[in-house]
């Protein structure tokens, strides 16, 4: 296991070089210049490449790149070109609350999807099968915003439930485990949590439906086992698959949850981003991108190591 977890450390060093390029080009290489975001639009031509100077806009892309990078691995993602403040102290913030938002958008999706792919998968052909798929196919074919949309306008509007906006009372940006905090929380995570419910279920169901058709399972009918008993061995070897799908999940809710927090004003990363992308501003944007790539190679990682622990069989491998 120690060999394993070094190796798969060694490989993610060239992905993490490789996405913080590919994260630095691209911000690089889009319309529009950083400038502007801080200069009065009437400012000399002296002021602009001052500024410029100062930031270090004016030396070539590689240099840009080289010394963006030696500090990244320092621990510095630089400034913000907007506020001016270190990229740090707003991204440590917006991690903690959209790792919230993911977790809890994540524990929905997968307990659901379990639920209704388990069912699905043990039952199939009935009433109920059918209903587990359709739920399936509406949670991955329903847009994030709009739904988010309808549900504040339900639970929000009409029947004045659940808050709408912020992550806590008065817009508060600061997330506490209490009972007005989670009020907040429910709408954009049950938002976030249907298309990773779709996904596992149908995932969970394809599983179950295979395992359920294997020799093991005849066996156990012959030797008398309770349907419970059958169930609970049909898990064990389901798990590995379904843990693998739901990290790759929450890897994806970490990174794709810019619509729904902007729909929310749920003060994570996505608002972050969304904000920096209309301010042009650079360090953000390419620290955003960066931080949360990285937790993607590490999520990864996390998920093969407890796929290893769970599955003998790849170890073997």
């Amino acid at each position: 296991m120690f060999l394993y977890l070094v190796k798969r450390t060694i490989y993610a060093i060239p992905i993490a070089l490789a996405v913080g390029f590919v994260c630095f080009m691209l911000v690089q290489i889009a319309p529009g210049d950083p400038i502007n975001a801080i200069v009065p639009p009437d400012a000399s031509e002296e002021l602009v490449e001052q500024v410029r100077r100062d930031y270090g806009l004016d030396k070539p892309l590689p240099v840009q790149f080289g010394l963006w990078l030696l500090k990244v691995v320092q621990g510095d993602l630089g400034r913000s070109l907007a506020t001016g403040r270190p990229v740090w102290a707003d991204l440590s913030s917006a991690i903690g609350n959209t790792l919230t938002l993911a977790v809890a958008a994540s524990l929905i999706g997968f307990v659901l999807g379990c639920v209704l792919g388990g069912l699905a998968g043990t039952f199939r052909g009935s009433v109920l099968d059918r209903v587990a798929v359709t739920t399936a196919v509406a949670g991955v074919s329903v847009p994030h915003y709009w739904l988010g949309m309808v549900l504040v306008v339900i639970f929000s509007v009409q029947l004045n439930w659940l808050p709408a906006m912020g992550a806590g009372p008065g817009g508060s940006s600061d997330w506490v485990w209490d009972w007005e905090h989670l009020q907040h929380l429910v709408l954009p995570a049950v938002t976030l949590s249907v298309i990773p419910m779709g996904i596992v279920t149908r995932t969970v169901r394809g599983i179950v439906a295979e395992i359920m058709n294997q020799e093991f399972v005849t066996a156990l009918r012959g030797k008398g086992l309770t349907r419970m008993a059958i169930f609970l061995h049909v898990v064990k070897n389901a798990a590995p698959n379904a843990l693998a799908v739901m990290g790759l999940q929450l890897g994806y809710l970490m990174g794709g949850s810019i619509l729904v927090e902007t729909v929310f004003s749920w003060p994570g990363t996505g608002l972050l981003l969304n904000s920096a992308i209309f301010q042009r501003d650079l360090p953000v944007l390419q620290g955003t991108i960066l931080v949360l790539a990285m937790f993607f190679v590490a999520l990864n990682l996390c998920v093969d190591l407890i796929q290893t622990a769970l599955d003998p069989r790849i170890k073997r491998a």
